[in-house]
């Protein structure tokens, strides 16, 4: 079915889980505290049986899940130290493999997975276009394309996002991926932490120290709501003419 030999590609570093791969660990398990996104995700992509591509894989956290009910997972990683730790995550899973490499280029086989699910991996939309090729030739034909990101016209966090990326264009973005043959689902997610310590070293390393204050005080407690764009864009069938 499939090659797992992964692909090359310049990656952009990711600013958090590179450089402080175990507090985004915390906020990974904060994320979606009732479920609601898997819900949401689950709701427009059914991938029981199903070969998953998981870009930007990261240490793992979501391939497990996957895992639990997709024939073969797949995850995709360009940093070689969180391509170790999904490894080390997921070594006793048989059906899961993890190989180095980028969005623009997997070195997937072309037609082979059902799913590609990247998250937070799109968030500007524009300049998203190698990525979403190389989503479509690693696809099969009905396999779907599922872009989850940040929504960040919704608050609180959307607020302290605008306020460190002043030019961050919500509109602009999604009038991007409608344009190019997404559909559009805003899922209302909670965060959770086990203490206030934890809440504090996540909103450290997402925002700027003035941001990241600010976000802590509007906090009175351990759990917040969070706003996500789930786009999907399904690959059409082709059509055989004889």
């Amino acid at each position: 079915m499939r090659s797992v030999r992964g692909g090359r590609g310049t990656p952009i570093p990711s600013p958090n889980i590179w450089h402080w791969p175990d507090v985004y660990e915390v906020e990974n398990k904060a994320q979606d505290a009732d479920g609601a996104l898997w819900a949401a995700m689950s709701a427009a992509v059914d991938w029981t049986g199903g070969d998953v591509v998981d870009i930007g894989c990261g240490a793992g956290f979501h391939l497990p899940e996957f895992a639990r009910t997709a024939r073969h997972v797949i995850g995709v990683e360009p940093h070689p130290p969180l391509v170790s730790a999904a490894r080390r995550r997921t070594r006793g899973s048989r059906n899961v493999d993890v190989v180095q490499g980028t969005a623009e280029s997997t070195g997937l086989d072309a037609s082979s997975v059902d799913l590609v699910h990247a998250r937070t991996a799109y968030f500007f939309g524009k300049g998203s276009g190698p990525g979403i090729r190389e989503a479509m030739r690693v696809l099969r034909p009905g396999g779907t394309l599922l872009v989850v990101d940040l929504d960040v016209s919704a608050s609180p966090y959307g607020d302290w996002m605008r306020a460190d990326l002043a030019h961050y264009d919500a509109a602009a973005v999604e009038s991007y991926f409608d344009a190019q043959g997404f559909t559009l689902v805003r899922v209302d997610s909670r965060w959770e932490f086990e203490s206030r310590a934890d809440l504090r070293q996540v909103l450290g390393i997402e925002f700027t120290r003035k941001t990241a204050e600010r976000a802590f005080g509007q906090i009175s407690g351990l759990a917040f709501t969070v706003r996500y764009r789930i786009h999907t864009r399904v690959k059409p069938h082709t059509l055989e003419l004889g």
